[in-house]
């Protein structure tokens, strides 16, 4: 199990962009699939995005495609989330996870160690 800590969210206005960044610990991190969710107030954790620990799978959620880019660097420990045409629904806490199940990549129920979260918030 790895420990994560997220990054890089903050206050922008609704067409900015902004970078997420969530550091690991261990020697084990390439062996991760590694994940972005997020959750507004009252509201269900959601999937936002994930790469497999080869760099060479990724998938999105239908409503960042297009606009959100995840990619991860192994020799750093480090995966980010590229956030572009940022508006208003995006706001919530991001959270960063690490897995292993494959077929549970898109699902909470595929990650076994999860970062603190890092507030973006979105204003109109």
């Amino acid at each position: 199990q790895v420990q994560l800590v997220e990054s890089g969210g903050g206050l922008v206005q609704a067409g900015d962009s902004l970078r997420l960044a969530c550091a690991a610990s261990g020697r084990t991190f390439s062996n991760y699939n590694m994940g972005w969710f997020r959750q507004a107030p009252e509201k269900e954790r959601e999937f936002v995005a994930a790469i497999t620990w080869t760099g060479e799978r990724t998938y999105y959620a239908d409503s960042v495609k297009g606009r959100f880019t995840i990619s991860r660097d192994n020799a750093k420990n480090t995966v980010y989330l590229q956030m572009n045409s940022l508006n208003p629904e995006d706001t919530a806490v991001y959270y960063c996870a690490a897995g292993s199940v494959l077929y549970l990549i898109t699902t909470p129920q595929g990650y076994n160690a999860w970062g603190q979260g890092t507030q973006v918030t979105v204003s109109s």
